[in-house]
């Protein structure tokens, strides 16, 4: 364009950063990796990197996320845009600006490190921290950002197989929001909810109990809760907590194997 300078203004550099979670082994875990060079390296960090000048930062997380994990053609992978951080600071090595993604995975395969990672892991959300960069932040935004739209749409059933109980949608709430919730309650609001969930005719599962098997339901057509079903008012965000870094070797509970 005639008149404008392309090097008026100090050039910077554009990253997207994910933070994925899934719901499994009773508790919320989530996807990280151990970076495998400066900066920070041998830290734990949300997968991501450089957006290249031909893509768009959808694309581009798409491609960080198989390139550091090895997940790639994901089926059922929830992936949405959750802000833009841009403190001048954040980044040692020059002005980034990072544009953040929260993405839900319903029993997902084992991550498995490349590119820039050294290593990939599902961790438990419980105990986690320091991590790289500001992803401490961006991690702890995802999970409140995903905490609350599970009290107005139908995300909840992204964290679920296409077929499942009840049960194991419930777990989901209590697991993401990090508090019981009543069963009776909880089952009578869903099913009150026009396009939550529908029961598939005939199928049915043993849950190991001695009762009858619990019938089976899929996501409905609905995308919002009218009503919202809220969260308790004692289910406040939780954020990542102080724990080793990946030289430290953290236990098995607190990794899956």
């Amino acid at each position: 364009m005639e008149g404008y300078d392309k090097y008026a203004f100090e050039p910077f550099a554009v990253t997207v950063d994910l933070a994925v979670f899934t719901v499994r082994a009773g508790g919320l875990q989530v996807l990280l990796i151990e970076r495998g060079q400066e900066p920070y390296i041998g830290h734990w960090a949300l997968p991501g990197g450089f957006v290249l000048p031909q893509e768009s930062a959808g694309t581009a997380a798409r491609r960080e996320l198989a390139e550091e994990t090895g997940l790639s053609d994901v089926s059922g992978l929830h992936l949405e845009q959750l802000c833009t951080y841009s403190e001048p600071d954040r980044d040692p090595r020059m002005r980034v600006v990072s544009v953040a993604y929260t993405a839900l995975l319903p029993d997902p395969p084992e991550p498995r490190g490349g590119g820039d990672a050294a290593s990939a892991r599902w961790l438990a959300y419980d105990g986690l921290g320091p991590l790289a960069f500001d992803h401490d932040r961006i991690l702890a935004d995802a999970h409140e950002r995903v905490g609350a739209k599970l009290e107005y749409t139908c995300l909840a059933t992204a964290f679920c197989p296409p077929e499942f109980t009840l049960g194991e949608l419930q777990q989901v709430y209590e697991t993401v929001w990090g508090t019981a919730l009543d069963r009776p309650n909880f089952r009578r609001k869903v099913l009150a909810t026009p396009g939550f969930v529908e029961q598939i005719p005939g199928a049915a599962r043993l849950t190991g109990g001695r009762g009858k098997p619990a019938a089976l339901y899929r996501a409905g057509d609905a995308t919002a809760l009218h009503p919202p079903l809220l969260r308790p008012a004692s289910a406040p965000a939780r954020p990542p907590s102080q724990s080793p870094s990946p030289s430290s070797n953290p236990s098995p509970e607190g990794r899956s194997s």
